[in-house]
């Protein structure tokens, strides 16, 4: 075997193993999603806790974790009180737009509608139990004309049980609810149309069922996706932050063998 073909054969199975592991871990195939936009960024050039353009993200198989929503997530006296994942309160989570088959969303989860026996709805984290509607004020500031108010759940009628996301984007989509009816329960169809999410059929995005979650983000690896997105054609949204961290790790990388070698080149000449 050459030289060539035993460094293949290596890299090969190093990556095999890697990306076994993390199978293993994480329960999901693939493990790892790259972020393609900036919807969950939390500063302009990015940051590092937070879900930027070119990051990647580990994927946990729903089934393996609880999801905490942002509410109760931030209700003093329920035990998840003070969770956080990705630099805010409550998990992120990856879910496929009304089941469909587009792109998925990785977006954090504000609150769940659970279906009561009695015919009505709860919200877990609050005290809502068995309500026709659902009407609900939460400690998420938003900035409005210079001024701020908290995010309002308005008479909102669920169709089904599922989540209430959003992108934690202060400038694009935070504070606006992917299910807009939740927020604007009168808006008319032309309204819904130019807001919210909507599907690759041009419909809204309804509350997220649990069989539509693909995924719960686990750890980021930041900067590594960049590379990916660049290849693609879809990395407009990666900042030049992102693209410089990127480019001293792959220094870092290329350097660090020659280093190791001349570090053993003159360890071998001092005990010559």
């Amino acid at each position: 075997m050459t030289v060539l073909a035993r460094e293949v054969t290596f890299a090969i199975g190093l990556v095999t193993i890697l990306l076994g592991s993390m199978w293993v871990a994480t329960g999901s195939f693939p493990p790892l999603v790259v972020v393609e936009s900036g919807s969950m960024m939390h500063e302009d050039e990015g940051s590092v806790g937070a879900i930027d353009p070119g990051d990647l993200v580990l994927v946990m198989n729903p089934e393996r974790v609880e999801i905490v929503t942002y509410v109760e997530a931030t209700e003093e006296g329920n035990e998840n009180f003070g969770y956080e994942s990705h630099g805010m309160a409550g998990d992120v989570i990856i879910y496929r737009k009304n089941g469909g088959s587009d792109t998925p969303v990785i977006h954090r989860a504000l609150l769940k509608a659970v279906a009561n026996l009695s015919g009505g709805w709860d919200v877990p984290g609050t005290p809502l139990v068995n309500v026709d509607s659902i009407t609900w004020t939460l400690d998420y500031e938003c900035y409005y004309h210079g001024g701020t108010y908290d995010l309002k759940i308005d008479s909102w009628e669920p169709p089904h049980e599922g989540y209430l996301t959003t992108g934690d984007n202060p400038d694009s989509n935070g504070c606006n609810i992917d299910q807009l009816r939740a927020t604007n329960p009168d808006a008319s169809e032309t309204y819904i149309r130019g807001n919210g999410l909507k599907d690759e059929n041009g419909n809204p995005v309804l509350a997220v069922k649990d069989e539509w979650i693909t995924g719960v983000a686990a750890n980021e690896i930041p900067w590594l996706g960049a590379a990916k997105l660049a290849i693609s054609g879809t990395s407009s949204q990666v900042t030049d932050s992102t693209w410089r961290s990127l480019g001293m790790v792959v220094a870092a990388i290329i350097a660090t063998p020659y280093l190791m070698e001349a570090i053993t080149e003159r360890r071998k000449d001092e005990s010559d």
